[in-house]
């Protein structure tokens, strides 16, 4: 085992219910978007603290869309930035909060195994065309549970199962793709804890 407690932190049951049921691995559910996975995330960390038991690692597992990486298989993520932040009128380039001092990009460097460069945008939207910026994977949770653990200091990573091309037939895709990739995850999930 690389490390010693693992958070696996999901949006939905529906991409990944074997995880409780079948391997009972530590997993909590947050719901779609920025907040709801901030708030859950912040919450159970909390609770953790509490009693001197934060996990070493953070480990995100969800669906993700990709415009160019192909459908049905699995990446490792540890690079995410915030896609709709938008406050270019103020002269602020899209993805970066304005007046923070810490990095638009925040990249996690856990272990050499993981090291992808890939880069997951999150946003509160479900994404079907490209924007301006530059990214591989396209998500609504990964940033926001990403910067709680950049401001916790807890190592973060995340795994993508691509379930959509993040374009027209987005939303029909993930609807039919949104279950397939927990069996990959959890073989992947035991080949390297």
């Amino acid at each position: 085992m690389i490390t010693k407690s693992v958070l696996v932190v999901v949006a939905l049951k529906e991409e990944a219910e074997l995880l409780l049921h079948k391997y009972n691995l530590d997993v909590i559910y947050t719901g779609v978007g920025k907040v709801n996975a901030t708030y859950a995330l912040l919450k159970e960390l909390s609770n953790r603290k509490s009693v001197n038991k934060l996990p070493d690692l953070v480990l995100n597992f969800g669906t993700a869309g990709s415009h160019y990486l192909k459908k049905g298989n699995l990446f490792v993520v540890n690079q995410f930035i915030q896609r709709d932040m938008d406050v270019r009128p103020l002269g602020f380039k899209l993805g970066v909060t304005p007046f923070e001092t810490y990095p638009e990009l925040l990249s996690f460097k856990y272990n050499d195994i993981f090291l992808t460069d890939l880069i997951c945008a999150t946003g509160d939207n479900f994404e079907t065309q490209s924007t301006n910026l530059k990214y591989d994977l396209v998500d609504m949770e990964s940033y926001a549970l990403a910067k709680v653990c950049y401001f916790e200091k807890i190592k973060f990573l995340s795994v993508k199962y691509v379930s959509d091309n993040a374009n027209d037939s987005a939303a029909d895709d993930w609807k039919s793709n949104v279950a397939l990739g927990e069996e990959l995850f959890l073989q992947w999930y035991k080949n390297h804890f």
